[in-house]
């Protein structure tokens, strides 16, 4: 699919939701600006985060085969990201930062998951050292970088951050997985989502005091997935509902959202957004190929307050333990 600029700029003109906020704040909305896929017929783009240069970093799907990406702010492509050690074909470009700095996820032939950093094409290799599993899902300007990692046989994720070589980890309590997708510059906040011990996926923040706020849910949400934030602590994601559609999200903190659908489809996921407002995410069509977009966001939009059941909460306990539980996920990795 080529760049729809046109049709979509159309599209997105009748898709403004002319409501007022809360406080008669003047209505503001999430517009498409375009579309776009990684070259090749067939292929399923799944953008991932956004730096403030408009460099997008994200995941190929073809033929059964999984590469990461660099889409250029030019619109240009990197060639397909393969760690080295990846004998599988399976690698992830996860996080990008404004020096193009990627890191990003593989996966070995034991099944189990390690990460990189990727510049002008040298990979360095990382792993939380002691680790089963370390996946990369973001890197910030300072060089902070987010992730999940798989401390023992249990197959349980618990979320960490590194700064500046020293290591953070954290487990929302009686979580079956923990990760954290993205720490904004201005180092206010990290988002990601947890697995409770009934198996429903739910976000969560952690303020720069350390305090985990959680659950994080939409009105009607049966899963919600935190992915990206800016400096201006505004978050993206998507939830899940009990119909089977999913809607990209647009979260303020602590409990305010704002609910965007591609126009005609069923599958909308917000993954990463810059300061400018601009969103990189991805729409599936209705034969079930998923495609990048960019999206602005356009003042404020008019958010809805989370229900009485999933308002948010404030847990005290920034250390909480990691979690040694035998109950293992059986080896989930983290959402696109």
């Amino acid at each position: 699919m080529k760049t729809k600029q046109i049709v979509i700029s159309i599209l997105a003109v009748l898709f403004v939701f002319p409501l007022m906020g809360a406080f008669g704040q003047p209505a503001g909305s999430i517009e498409v600006i375009s579309t776009f896929d990684y070259p090749g017929a067939g292929v399923s783009t799944l953008p991932q985060k956004i730096n403030e240069r408009g460099d997008i970093v994200g995941v190929f799907v073809s033929g059964g085969v999984t590469h990461g990406f660099v889409r250029y702010s030019d619109g240009s492509y990197s060639d397909p990201i393969v760690d080295p050690n990846d004998n599988v074909g399976f690698t992830e470009g996860r996080g990008i930062n404004n020096a193009r700095i990627v890191n990003g996820d593989y996966v070995i032939a034991d099944g189990t998951t390690h990460s990189f950093f990727w510049s002008s094409g040298t990979f360095t290799e990382y792993d939380v050292p002691g680790a089963v599993q370390t996946d990369l899902l973001s890197i910030n300007d300072a060089g902070d970088f987010t992730g999940g990692f798989v401390p023992d046989t249990s197959g349980i994720f618990q979320a960490f951050i590194n700064q500046g070589g020293a290591m953070t980890s954290w487990s929302i309590p009686g979580a079956l997985l923990t990760l954290a997708y993205e720490r904004n510059n201005s180092k206010h906040l990290v988002v990601g989502y947890f697995i409770d011990a009934g198996g429903v996926l739910h976000g969560y923040y952690r303020d720069a005091n350390g305090t985990l706020n959680f659950p994080v849910d939409p009105v009607g949400s049966t899963a919600t997935v935190l992915f990206g934030l800016n400096d201006r602590n505004w978050v993206v994601g998507r939830y899940g509902d009990s119909s089977g559609a999913t809607h990209g999200v647009f979260f303020l903190p602590p409990n305010n959202f704002f609910t965007f659908d591609y126009p005609g489809s069923t599958f909308t996921s917000l993954n990463g957004i810059n300061d400018q407002g601009i969103i990189c995410g991805r729409y599936v069509d209705a034969s079930g190929i998923a495609h990048g977009f960019l999206a602005r966001v356009r003042g404020t939009p008019p958010t809805q307050p989370a229900g009485a059941e999933k308002k948010a909460d404030v847990s005290r306990s920034p250390a909480t333990p990691l979690n040694m539980s035998p109950a293992a996920w059986g080896g989930a990795g983290p959402a696109h």
